[in-house]
């Protein structure tokens, strides 16, 4: 190319550029941005963010849509229309209190669900507190009883546990003076007008995104699962990185925390249960497609093995495919590959390896199988309910037949003392409640119900947060009542701007309480019912100096109340819960070992045993409330998460055990001593790690080192907490993991057991390596011997996956 050439194709190159020059600055030009075009974008764009976004300032202004749609078409409907005033509080505060103070998890369906089946509990409570105003000592006894009972309901899930707070109101209002049971009809009136245009609300206006529910969840998961094993059916014989930590993220997906609360399947009911017990089989059985040994180095599988993880794939796909298409099952199989799976778990079962190595793997691919088939059953009983109960294992899904209300009363019973989480919670709230209801009636404060709504709305489960949250409710109480006072003295009784100022003052309120916290929650809601009030009767600033005395007097009673009812709120029971759990786990685990062996008498119940259940279900209630607690530990936590999954284990491999054994074994002497020896030596593992997580009701005793004999040999010894398996180096101390097992000539019931024995083993490391870094376990625990200190933090081995 020559100089002209050259200068030619650089002027273009200027040109081009200038002109781009040229359109970027028409572009970000105001005078062209500006104008009707770009507000209409971006109310445009405004409007696809309320209705399509997921995140909490769109969920919060629909809801806040809602909200005000239905408590303003009530409230004016009924007061500037029909002239009814005391129907139009009941519709307001209805559609408020079941909206902005109850906490119904879910999309806007599913509340309105759940608001259907409140409706006649609502009526309920508002005829039950016009007829207990009479006096205030059958107020106070109502507001005892109602007010636990609503409370206690959260044992039933996280969708009764949101709604109690609404429905608490229903009764507080209409229990107030004046004792007016002739007016019931118009408040009945409005209270079903308020929910039912509520429930039309979420149902109907912006409804919510869909979020993926806990069965598609589980359905992934177990396609996960399928894919573990469907690559372990092909040289290597070993799941690459990739695929390991795929499964690893797919029972993540399945943990209680990592799911929202919605979408938790924590209900008494079958399906619940099911889906639950759905999620737990899958979490499993990844574990042990993740853990599975590979063959012996220059050895293939031998075709029964295959033929075994074939069909575990099979079953596994067969059962996402019925998780993913519900009850319809279309596309589900028909659980022929259930059938199969079960058929060919049977023949593998009576064909022992020639290698003592291989019966290890042949012991970990039963237990694979077992997963599948128990997973395959929970979920057709999650998606079809009791119409899939055939030949189903009663012990293992003894809810299968239980009737709802039977089901119901368990869950109730099983919460109904002092070392419930529910039971302490209910307790709390009643009596700070029944405590306001006095103070309000004895002084006839005015207003008195808005002190029964701070205690409602600002008592938490410990006295810290309690103490916290009043700090800044009451300086947004401060804050709003000034506003509140303002208005009404500017206002003065011109009550056609307050009805104008009502619709975007809730809109606002709404929105930005649930975002921005409980002080801007308390100040705008002051703004709120100051604007309502005004519009019932003549009111002047002094109504905002009532709501903040209100709202301080209410405070003050549920910090009290706090500091006298469990003010440490889900710590110390959840590790005392723990405690108990650990314990029965280790009576379960020397008891299940013991009976195993040759000659140990008959063998027990193979249902799981009801102590561990117990405790594992009160230990579980306990760490989800922990979990939404404040917590103030700065440093290292206990590992409750692997503490509950220990459990689980120990239910599950005790079954899977006893099956084994009632199948029948020949004697062996040498083998049967080594699994007593293994057995005690966990079971005591777990008496120490009780030890270690147990709140003793008075000072701890004395700490001393980690003994030697257990926890500190366990993590000495060390665990993959990646793969699931022990180490085997021979420094797990008398009665431990050792080498020599792979390698011992015994049936393939001593390698069913000793794989169970390395997972608990595996569970003890974890646990053992958490408290490591917190100090020493105390002295005084039964069994226990001097020994050295545990490893440090940085060489301990990875928290639980499962």
């Amino acid at each position: 190319m020559d100089g002209t050439d050259g200068r030619d194709a650089a002027a273009e190159a200027e040109a081009t550029e200038g002109g781009s020059r040229a359109t970027r600055s028409r572009r970000r030009s105001p005078a062209l941005t500006s104008g009707p075009v770009s507000a209409r974008s971006r109310a445009a764009a405004a409007i696809v963010l309320l209705r399509d976004g997921t995140g909490p300032v769109p969920a919060a202004a629909r809801r806040s849509v809602r909200v005000t749609l239905a408590a303003c078409i009530g409230f004016y409907g009924f007061l500037h229309l029909l002239d009814r005033p005391t129907a139009a509080t009941y519709a307001l505060f209805a559609a408020v209190a079941l909206a902005a103070l109850a906490r119904i998890p879910g999309t806007g369906r599913q509340r309105s669900a759940e608001l259907v089946s409140a409706l006649p509990v609502a009526c309920a409570l508002v005829t039950v507190g016009t007829l207990l105003a009479v006096r205030t000592w059958t107020a106070v006894a109502g507001m005892l009883l109602i007010g636990f009972c609503l409370a206690f309901g959260a044992a039933g899930g996280p969708r009764p546990a949101g709604t109690a707070p609404g429905l608490q109101l229903l009764y507080i209002l209409p229990c107030f003076p004046p004792y007016a049971p002739g007016e019931l009809g118009e408040r009945l009136l409005g209270t079903l007008t308020g929910l039912v245009l509520l429930i039309l609300a979420e149902a109907f206006v912006l409804p919510d995104p869909r979020v993926p529910s806990y069965r598609d969840r589980a359905a992934e998961a177990v396609r996960a699962a399928a894919r573990c094993a469907a690559v372990l059916r092909e040289p290597p014989y070993a799941l690459p990185t990739a695929v390991s930590a795929h499964a690893a993220a797919s029972a993540q997906a399945l943990r209680p925390s990592s799911v929202p609360e919605a979408e938790r399947p924590a209900g008494p009911g079958v399906r619940e249960r099911a889906l639950a017990h759905t999620g737990l089989a899958a979490r499993t059985l990844l574990s042990r497609l993740r853990a599975l040994p590979a063959p012996r180095p220059g050895t293939r599988p031998e075709a029964a093995e295959l033929r075994l993880t074939r069909s575990v794939e099979r079953a596994a796909r067969e059962t996402a495919a019925l998780l993913a298409a519900g009850a319809t099952g279309e596309g589900a199989g028909g659980g022929e590959a259930a059938r199969t799976l079960l058929r060919v778990r049977a023949e593998s079962a009576d064909h022992v390896p020639c290698a003592p190595a291989d019966r290890r793997r042949h012991a970990a691919l039963l237990e694979v199988a077992d997963a599948a088939l128990v997973l395959g059953t929970a979920a057709d009983i999650a998606v079809r309910g009791r119409g899939a109960v055939g030949d189903t294992d009663f012990g293992r899904f003894w809810y299968a037949r239980t009737g709802t209300l039977r089901l119901w009363w368990i869950r109730l019973v099983g919460n109904a003392g002092p070392r419930s989480v529910h039971f302490q919670n209910a307790v709390r709230i009643s009596l700070a409640l029944g405590v306001a209801r006095v103070v309000a009636g004895l002084d006839s404060l005015p207003h008195g119900f808005w002190a029964m709504l701070a205690v409602l709305s600002l008592t938490r489960t410990t006295a810290v947060q309690t103490r916290s949250t009043v700090r800044t409710a009451l300086i947004g109480t401060c804050m709003g009542a000034l506003a509140a006072g303002s208005v009404l003295a500017l206002a003065g009784e011109a009550s056609t701007l307050y009805a104008y100022l009502l619709p975007p003052l809730m809109l606002v309120a709404f929105t930005v309480g649930p975002v921005r916290g409980v002080g801007w929650a308390q100040a705008m809601f002051t703004l709120v019912v100051a604007v309502v009030f005004a519009q019932l009767a003549p009111a002047t600033w002094q109504l905002a100096e009532v709501r903040f005395l209100d709202v301080l007097i209410g405070s003050v009673i549920g910090i009290v109340c706090g500091l006298f009812a469990w003010p440490r709120g889900a710590h110390d029971e959840l590790g005392r819960a723990v405690a108990r759990l650990l314990r029965a786990a280790a009576a379960d685990v020397a008891a299940t070992t013991k009976a195993v062996s040759s000659g140990a008498g008959p063998l027990p119940d193979r249902d799981d045993d009801p102590g561990v259940q117990h405790a594992l279900a009160l230990a579980e209630t306990a760490y989800a409330q922990y979990q939404g607690e404040a917590q103030r530990a700065a440093g290292p936590t206990p590992d409750w998460q692997g503490a509950l999954m220990s459990g689980h284990h120990v239910l599950w491999g005790a079954r899977r055990v006893l099956t084994a054994a009632a199948d029948g074994s020949p004697p062996d002497p040498r083998a049967d001593a080594r699994l007593r020896a293994y057995g005690a030596w966990v079971a005591e593992g777990f008496a120490l790690a009780a030890a270690r997580f147990d709140v003793p009701e008075g000072p701890r005793a004395e700490a001393g080192p980690v003994a030697g004999s257990v926890a500190g040999s366990v993590v000495a010894g060390g665990a993959d907490g990646e793969g699931g398996r022990v180490s085997r180096g021979g420094g797990a101390g008398a009665g431990g993991p050792q080498a020599s097992d792979s390698d011992l000539d015994a049936p393939p019931l001593f390698f069913t057991t000793t794989t169970w024995l390395d997972s608990l083993t595996v569970d003890l490391t974890r646990m053992a390596a958490a408290h490591a870094v917190e100090g020493p376990v105390p002295r005084a625990v039964p069994g226990s011997a001097p020994g050295h200190r545990a490893r440090s933090r940085g060489s301990a081995p990875p928290g639980p996956d499962a």
